[in-house]
């Protein structure tokens, strides 16, 4: 069916699947990829993480918008091309795609994801799609005969507008090309720490599907280790001389995000609910896939506006409100006080108008981020020591646990987890090993 699919009607399939038992959206979800489809997984079809999403899907591009004008946001028969220079080549691609075999002198014996060939079947597209390409150096020992030399890749995407048109788009770029082993400057000053984590995230959960959750870790880890070795400042044998240059201070963190997700965690997870989530991973830009893997945190209070705060433990506080936003689900969690409060109904009464503010201003802002995702969000409020308050808990650094106690302040995290602090400590005692 997905060959015929593909290669005949160009038909795209989505898939909206709410029930509290398994769909098999697992088994689907390579037609689904293969189309460049959707995929929607509620509870209940009454819920709204399926009616405003369904409305989303037809979503129209603003009148005003010259040649798109009124139009739906969604190409068909898309197809992506990629060329390079000599200098290397194309190992692969990951997303919502399927393989041309597309022979060409650029395409790589390495494989990655989706491989040999330079050229992919993207199905449907919409302005969120986002193809994750992957690239081999080939003739390191050619390439290191001209410092001068410059590298070119070029992107050709093509697909049919609703009007019937089919439109072409050529995105060009050129970059220098450093291939000095000996020195690693300037690959230290052009790391993107924010598009590698979501590279070797996209690449881990392809690995999933062939190779068991724990190798996968154990490759995460490794990979780290290798990366922190060659790009940190120390001293062999010294964990304290340990340094990381600015542009991959994040970057371990990212990791340490990365194995706690639902991507790589599969307990408590359905396999279709695993399979969910891995398929939005895999099409969602750079922005939302860090928003996956390392929530955002924000922190309302009386003392001032709100303000970004860490995914910690230590964050939860009795007298505040967090907003916690993991692309899957929006939680407004209210500190014990907070809950007191409102259950007494002082925000109802004139002299407390502030509290009535403080418990607005998070919901307000709960609703913006809803407004303006697919798939909607879940949306949880939930008070501290409440069942529901799991949601917000699990995705927090166990910086504060029952084996450590209150010592620092903040809610306690029932977990056997490191904390960021110790995987740092293994980190570091791992990269400066001689």
């Amino acid at each position: 069916l997905q060959q015929q699919l593909q290669s005949g009607a160009c038909h795209v399939v989505d898939i909206f699947a709410c029930s509290l038992d398994q769909v098999g959206m697992l088994e689907m979800k390579t037609l689904v990829e293969a189309t460049g489809g959707l995929m929607v997984l509620g509870d209940s079809f009454g819920q709204s993480v399926f009616k405003e999403s369904f409305k989303r899907v037809f979503r129209r591009w603003p009148s005003e918008k010259p040649g798109d004008g009124d139009s739906l946001m969604m190409g068909f028969a898309a197809s992506m091309e990629v060329m390079t220079s000599r200098e290397f080549k194309v190992s692969g691609a990951i997303g919502p795609c399927s393989s041309l075999h597309k022979m060409s002198p650029n395409v790589s014996d390495l494989e990655v994801g989706k491989g040999g060939t330079n050229a992919w079947s993207l199905g449907g597209i919409d302005p969120n799609t986002t193809i994750a390409v992957y690239f081999d150096v080939a003739n390191t020992t050619s390439n290191n005969n001209n410092p001068n030399k410059r590298r070119f890749l070029q992107f050709l995407t093509r697909y049919q507008h609703m009007n019937g048109r089919t439109r072409v788009r050529s995105t060009t770029l050129c970059g220098p090309w450093h291939s000095d082993p000996n020195d690693v400057t300037p690959i230290r000053a052009s790391f993107d720490q924010e598009a590698a984590a979501i590279l070797t995230a996209r690449l881990a959960v392809h690995r999933t599907e062939t190779e068991d959750v724990g190798d996968v870790l154990m490759w995460v880890d490794r990979s780290l280790i290798r990366l922190a070795a060659k790009f940190a400042d120390y001293r062999p044998d010294d964990p304290s001389s340990f340094r990381l240059p600015h542009a991959f201070s994040i970057y371990p963190q990212f990791m340490f995000h990365l194995r706690r997700s639902p991507f790589l965690q599969l307990f408590n997870s359905s396999p279709d609910e695993a399979s969910y989530y891995r398929y939005i991973l895999s099409r969602e830009n750079t922005s939302n896939s860090l928003v996956m893997i390392q929530p955002t945190l924000l922190s309302y209070s009386f003392n001032g506006p709100p303000q970004p705060t860490l995914l910690d433990s230590q964050s939860v506080r009795p007298d505040t409100i967090l907003l916690l936003d993991t692309f899957f689900h929006v939680v407004v969690f209210h500190g014990e006080t907070i809950a007191a409060w409102r259950e007494m109904k002082y925000h109802e009464q004139e002299e407390h108008a502030s509290f009535r503010q403080l418990l607005e201003a998070p919901q307000d802002d709960a609703q913006l981020i809803m407004d303006s995702r697919f798939p909607v969000p879940r949306y949880i409020v939930c008070d501290q020591h409440k069942s529901e308050a799991r949601f917000l808990m699990a995705k927090l650094n166990p910086s504060v646990t029952h084996h450590t106690g209150e010592g620092g302040g903040g809610a306690q995290v029932f977990t056997d987890d490191v904390s960021l602090r110790v995987f740092m400590e293994h980190l570091m005692k791992l990269s400066v090993q001689s």
